[in-house]
């Protein structure tokens, strides 16, 4: 295609690999079909052939063929340019809130799902930063080291998709979110010493908000109420709670209330060990001193 005098190369399959739907995802499978099928409708109604409408929008005709038929989850980018080309009012264009949640993995959406409607979050983490606490670039350094590797775009829809959790925070109104770190989680220069540095301000920023409680657990505790890994108790307006720990009912989640209160109690005996958040603050800024 020729832009400007230029040649535009059409974007193919292999400059967008990963975008499959997961076919265990039902509701992702829907949402793709449906945005597949609107677009081809839309295409057929202005008398546009996929090569045509493919070449308008910088996509090969394959590629094209992919999305209507629901087998490739498009890029926002692409549903604006299909917006525009095929003269759809906004409509395809107004499919990305929905399409941007298909890129998750299911298990992340769930997950993400269940934050949004939590009143009170409380999370141990003795491996690596919380989630909910990371920046992108630490999350980014974390996924370039796991084995097998991700690609980069796998990469991408993972960081992605942790980054979308965030809005954790501007929440309205607030839920209570407390956090307890293993020192050596911050000791870890994850990414390098610039971004080690940008993650430590980070916890800084979070931890002046008045919802967020974060405590850090000296390396130094003798009796540790945590070594049985991971934490994660989140509870609900109805006051239904769900929880889950490496170390307990073989690390699956639980909602049961005795299983609850058994995590209830490890999480809060940690709580109890760990440095106050006034003194976690002074730990992590003479952390942020030294690098």
């Amino acid at each position: 295609m020729s832009v400007d005098g230029e040649v535009r190369r059409l974007r193919t399959e292999a400059d967008e690999p990963g975008w499959e739907v997961d076919p265990d995802d039902e509701w992702g499978v829907a949402v793709v079909a449906t945005v597949g099928r609107q677009v081809k409708l839309r295409r057929e109604a202005v008398g546009m052939r996929a090569g045509e409408f493919g070449r308008a929008v910088g996509y090969g005709e394959d590629l094209v063929y992919k999305i209507e038929s629901g087998k490739r989850i498009p890029r926002p980018e692409f549903l604006d340019r299909a917006d525009d080309v095929l003269d759809a009012g906004g409509l395809l264009a107004a499919m990305k809130e929905d399409v941007a949640k298909v890129r998750y993995p299911k298990k992340v959406r769930d997950l993400a799902d269940m934050e949004a409607r939590a009143v009170e979050i409380g999370v141990y983490e003795n491996s690596n930063i919380a989630g909910l606490l990371q920046t992108e670039e630490h999350m980014a350094a974390l996924f370039g080291v796991w084995l097998p590797a991700y690609s980069d775009e796998e990469t991408e829809r993972m960081v992605a998709a942790r980054m979308a959790r965030r809005s954790i925070f501007q929440r309205s109104p607030a839920p209570t979110l407390s956090f307890v770190q293993e020192e050596a989680t911050l000791r870890r220069p994850v990414g390098g010493r610039l971004v080690w540095r940008r993650q430590l301000e980070r916890l800084l920023e979070l931890g002046e908000l008045r919802n967020v409680s974060i405590q850090v657990m000296p390396t130094d505790t003798e009796d540790h109420f945590g070594t049985g890994g991971l934490i994660e108790v989140l509870k609900f307006p109805d006051g239904t709670e769900v929880g889950r720990s490496e170390g307990a009912f073989n690390g699956r989640p639980v909602t049961d209330p005795k299983q609850i209160r058994i995590l209830d109690q490890r999480y809060n005996m940690i709580r109890a060990q760990a440095l106050t958040p006034r003194e976690s603050r002074a730990l992590i800024e003479q952390m942020l001193g030294e690098t």
